[in-house]
């Protein structure tokens, strides 16, 4: 049977359909699950959409983090659950303690709208699994506040526990040691700023957000 994705929506949200349509393309199932709901409704992985939740009010990724939805996934994500939070999900999964670190302005004060190279740098999460390490895509990034931070301390604990899930080949917004993704503990959580539903048809540039999704959708449900 195909997997189901459920695709958070917080008012603010703008990518949800994306990610939607290129899952169902995919050959997965995705419905929405929106911010108000307590339950996921039985889903296998969970997705965070890019977008503006709750127009980014104090800082991206605050507010969203008190949403019923969130406790869900907390709770999903706690039992071993896929859940994969991109550019302002990524935001909203560090606000909710589900990843280390926080995400800042971008160097230079700059909105940064561009198709940039990334690099996998390990094969050990579920939007990597499979995909060989050095591996470069071409994706898109669309965002001010994508300026990966941490401390000293965690960024020591992220490389020595191989949870540095993508670097950023050319830097393009000043993340600590060209970080454009990590994942928890457990592998099950991710967050990244670049936009892999924006790159799964050639038509639009590039193709290469296939191979994540794909992973994805393949990842071995645990909870």
């Amino acid at each position: 049977m195909a997997p189901r994705v459920g695709v958070v929506v917080f008012p603010g949200s703008n990518c949800e359909h994306d990610v939607v349509q290129v899952v169902r393309s995919l050959g997965a199932g995705a419905e929405l699950v929106w911010h108000h709901q307590g339950s996921l409704g039985g889903v296998d992985a969970v997705v965070l959409p890019g977008g503006f939740a709750h127009g980014d009010y104090l800082r991206p990724g605050a507010i969203a983090r008190f949403a019923p939805v969130m406790e869900a996934v907390a709770r999903f994500a706690a039992e071993g659950g896929p859940v994969v939070g991109i550019c302002n999900g990524f935001q909203v999964l560090t606000e909710a303690g589900l990843l280390p670190g926080a995400l800042q302005k971008n160097r230079g004060l700059r909105f940064v709208c561009a198709t940039i190279d990334v690099e996998v740098a390990t094969d050990r999460s579920v939007l990597t699994a499979g995909v060989t390490p050095g591996t470069r895509l071409r994706l898109p990034v669309n965002h001010f506040e994508g300026n990966y931070t941490c401390d000293a301390r965690t960024l020591a604990e992220l490389r020595d526990e191989d949870r540095i899930v993508l670097r950023y080949v050319d830097n393009p917004n000043g993340s600590v040691d060209d970080i454009a993704g990590v994942c928890n503990a457990g592998r099950n959580v991710v967050g990244l700023m670049p936009h892999p539903e924006r790159a799964c048809d050639p038509l639009l540039g590039s193709a290469d957000g296939k191979v994540l999704l794909d992973a994805l959708l393949g990842a071995d449900v645990t909870h």
